[in-house]
């Protein structure tokens, strides 16, 4: 992770900046993300059977028929269940659920990623457009011009648009 983006695109520290530092830092904790990985059959299923629990028992514990527990497990398994009723079996569980995304990288590296990506594409379409009308530009600066690009042209506002 380099200084320049840590400050806010553009040398201002932003609010963003902040926010995806701080959220930066939560998030590390989460890291490795797959031990959090569910069991092939869903969490309520292996708690509940850890617990030593029927489906008819926590069935009861949820208000709920057993066949709708087979239902809330099978779901669960397949990715289809819905939080607030995740939410209910967790706690007739005495869990708590949580929920998170987690990013694949550091936020800040994938705002500079985005920052390096609209500059090169940028960049890259000007040098085009002028090697067209002979005034090509020297390639053994391009790596500066992308730093000054990101710094002086974008905004953490730009950054999402459709290239």
């Amino acid at each position: 992770m380099t200084g320049r983006l840590q400050i806010g695109i553009g040398g201002r520290l932003h609010r963003n900046t902040q926010a995806r530092l701080q959220l930066d830092e939560r998030l590390r904790a989460l890291q490795p993300i797959d031990r959090f990985k569910a069991p092939p059959k869903g969490w309520v299923r292996a708690l509940r059977d850890a617990l030593g629990m029927t489906g008819a028992q926590l069935g009861g514990r949820v208000g709920v028929r057993p066949q709708t527990i087979e239902t809330i497990e099978k779901s669960e398994a397949a990715g289809t269940i819905q939080l607030n009723t995740l939410r209910r079996a967790a706690e007739a569980l005495d869990c708590t659920l949580v929920y998170a995304l987690v990013p694949n990288s550091s936020l800040e590296a994938a705002v500079e990623a985005r920052a390096r990506k609209i500059a090169k594409c940028d960049l890259q379409r000007v040098a085009h457009t002028m090697r067209l009308e002979a005034q090509g530009t020297d390639d053994t600066d391009f790596e500066s011009r992308v730093v000054a690009y990101i710094r002086d042209r974008l905004s953490d506002r730009d950054l999402w648009n459709e290239i």
